[in-house]
Order: C-alpha cells, then sequence, then structure tokens
C-alpha cells in the first residue's frame, strides 16, 4: 500500500538527534517491513513552543498552502502511485497536523495517527488552537495508536469507540543491540582506554542531549541522586551533548575526580556499544515521554534505574527489567542505584530480563504486525 507518512514535531532525516526522531524513523522502517511503500510527504515543521499567537498563525498558513500543493501533486500522479492513506506520527498542541486531516479528506482516504497526545488543560492556553486542531484530528482518524498508557488516558474521553484506539508498543530494531551485548568484552575493552575508563568497576551510562528544560533536569537530579553514594566505586560514561554542556558539568561536578567521563555526542550506530559494555543505565526522565535509549538499553542486557514517570512504565517493568523510582525522589533515586551497584547477581538478573522483554515485545516485526492492523481497521472505519 502507498502511504505518506508526515510528523509535525520532527521529520526523520532532521539534523538534530531525539528519541522523536528515532521513532519517526523507525515506524517508517516498520510500514515498510510490514510491505508497504511509506514515504515522507512533507518535512514541514508544526512546532511552535513558545505560545506565540502570530508564529502559529503562521505556520498554519504554511500548513494550509504544502496541504493544496500535495493534494495537487498527488492527483496528478497515475491512480497507482497516490497514497491510499495518511499517516501522522506524533501530533500536540504544540505541533498539530495542519496537513493529514486536508489531504485525507480531499483525496478520500483513511487518516491513521500514531502517538497522538491531548491534555485537557491545553483547551485555554496559548497553544489552544493547536489544542482544538489535535482534538480534530483525532475525531477524523481511523485508526490512533498510541505508545503509552499516559496517552490512552488523555485520549479517551475523546472517543466515542475503542476499536480506533490501538496499542503500539515503543519498538527498535534489536539486533544491533543483542549484537553489541555478545560481544561486552570487545566493546569495553575498545571503550575503556580512549575515554580513562577502569574495566574493574561498574559503568553508570547515561545517553541523553544536553539541552535546557527537562533534559538538564534530569542531568540536575542525577547529579544529587549519585553524590549519595559515596565512596563506593563506580564511573559515569555520559554519552551527549548540546547548548546545555556546562551546566550539566556544573550538576556532575560534584561527584569527584575521574568519576565521570564525557564521550560526546555518537551516531546512533555507535551507541549499541555503550550500551553493550556499561553495567547500569541511569536516567531520571523528568517529563519523559517513555525514553526511546531506556528502550535501546535494555535491548542490550542493560538494566535500568530511572524516574517513575509518564510512560517510562511501557518500556521499563519495575523489579523484572531495572527499578524505577518515585518522579523527584532523588534520595530513592540514589537508593536504588547503590542497590544494583551492591548485587551484581540482580542486576545481570534484570538485564537478561530486560533483553528477553524487548526481544518479545518491543521488536520491529511486532510493530509491523500492529500496524497492519492498524490500516485494516482505519481503512472499515474509511468505508463505513
Amino acid at each position: 500500500m502507498e502511504i505518506a507518512f508526515y510528523a509535525p514535531l520532527k521529520a526523520p532525516d532532521h539534523p538534530v538527534p531525539s528519541g522523536d526522531r528515532r521513532m519517526a524513523g523507525l515506524l517508517l522502517a516498520a510500514l515498510r517491513a510490514a510491505g508497504h511503500d511509506a514515504t515522507l510527504a512533507s518535512r514541514l515543521r508544526g512546532y511552535e513552543g513558545r505560545g506565540n499567537s502570530t508564529c502559529q498563525a503562521r505556520i498554519r498558513a504554511a500548513g494550509a498552502t504544502e496541504a493544496e500543493a500535495l493534494v495537487n501533486r498527488f492527483r496528478a500522479l497515475p491512480a497507482v502511485q497516490r497514497p491510499r492513506t495518511w499517516f501522522t506520527y506524533h501530533l500536540y498542541h504544540k505541533a498539530p497536523d495542519w496537513l493529514g486531516p486536508a489531504v485525507s479528506q480531499a483525496l478520500a482516504i483513511p487518516y491513521v495517527v500514531a502517538e497522538a497526545s491531548f491534555a485537557a488543560k491545553q483547551a485555554d492556553g496559548p497553544w489552544a488552537e493547536g489544542h482544538a486542531a489535535v482534538a480534530a484530528a483525532i475525531g477524523r482518524a481511523g485508526a490512533i495508536l498510541t505508545l503509552t498508557g499516559d496517552d490512552r488516558a488523555g485520549l479517551c474521553p475523546l472517543m466515542d469507540d475503542s476499536e480506533r484506539l490501538i496499542a503500539l508498543a515503543p519498538f527498535l530494531e534489536p539486533a544491533p543491540s543483542g549484537a553489541a551485548h555478545a560481544a561486552r568484552d570487545e566493546h569495553r575493552g575498545r571503550l575503556a582506554g580512549p575515554l580513562g575508563l577502569d574495566e574493574s568497576i561498574p559503568w553508570l551510562l547515561t545517553v541523553a542531549m544536553m539541552r535546557p528544560g527537562d533534559k538538564l533536569e534530569s542531568y540536575q537530579r542525577l547529579g544529587a541522586a549519585l553524590v549519595a553514594l559515596g565512596d563506593q566505586r563506580w564511573q559515569l560514561l555520559v554519552v551527549g551533548d548540546g547548548p546545555a554542556r556546562s551546566a550539566v558539568e556544573a550538576a556532575l561536578g560534584g561527584l569527584g575526580e575521574g568519576r565521570v567521563v564525557y564521550a560526546g555526542e555518537r551516531p546512533q550506530d555507535a551507541l549499541p556499544a555503550f550500551y553493550g559494555a556499561a553495567d547500569l543505565m541511569v536516567w531520571p526522565a523528568v517529563n519523559e515521554a517513555y525514553g526511546m535509549a531506556l528502550l535501546e538499553a535494555q535491548a542490550a542486557g542493560l538494566p535500568v534505574v530511572a524516574g517513575r514517570v509518564r510512560g517510562v512504565s511501557d518500556v521499563v517493568d519495575n523489579g523484572k527489567t531495572g527499578l524505577l523510582t518515585r518522579d523527584g525522589d532523588v534520595a530513592g533515586f540514589g537508593r536504588a542505584v547503590a542497590r544494583l551497584l551492591h548485587d551484581p547477581g540482580l542486576r545481570h538478573a534484570l538485564g537478561r530480563a530486560a533483553r528477553d522483554s524487548v526481544a518479545a515485545h518491543h521488536g520491529l516485526d511486532q510493530a509491523a504486525a500492529t500496524l497492519n492492523h492498524a490500516l485494516t481497521v482505519a481503512m472499515a472505519v474509511a468505508a463505513s
């Protein structure tokens, strides 16, 4: 099936790395793995983060122009080459979909959305128009794929039926991480020397961009939690970079000389080696939707300590694949890390279970099957 794909927040080839960009690319891959010809329809960015009504109006107008151009372009194609479904990934009040509803209506094709977020409290805020547009898009969609229970709870009040709401577990291609796990000793030895890491002690790993806001606050909580570990033997390996680098270094500066090693930003295909070589993934996950890095870590057999925030519990099974602590409980986070440092047997058991869980529930094949089901539902709704 020909599918027009769109991500209003961040296109899959956006230059700035993020979990959102990663999932957009994975959705395209899963649609193609399911046998569909999915192509990126537009790179128009619908995001406006400051609550500026003038900027929002400009984006909305650009969306209307782009939607009209797309309709004309698709209509000019031979019938067999026209999209038979429009698929939008990640729409919310700051990044509504100004293209999909208009194009799908004009072409009389099904409209499918994945990871739509709807918060009633935004109805009268500075993004009220975007909030209303998301509600309208959800109402039009023939299938809505939800990646977390948090999103499902927000969407349920808008739904007059449950068949259109379909759970899609966050997913990835587990093979690279699985291969990294198998080559753990090789990766650990290769990384240790150049980065100044001690192979004889546990490596705590954090993989996250360094941006102001939630990311920086997570780093600050992490620094406060790890200070409490005192004289225990460990090193923290940080993979990531960004405009808040100096603030992150300040947040982790009290952990002691030689405790923190900065590896900088690394390409996606280099990350499995870090996951495979480390002993424990640590991330407070402030306001994290679910955390792609947490899922990638577990795919490599790396147990996780994270904050119990939003959809994190959809990817980390507390007590089975990692330990989750109450949001904002810095002391509790530190105790959870200390527990796994003291108990390598538990750490290894959680890591094995994490790898098994990702293979069983969060793989590309499982996602492809769920996407096919959603497309079937959307086509039935459009035909009814």
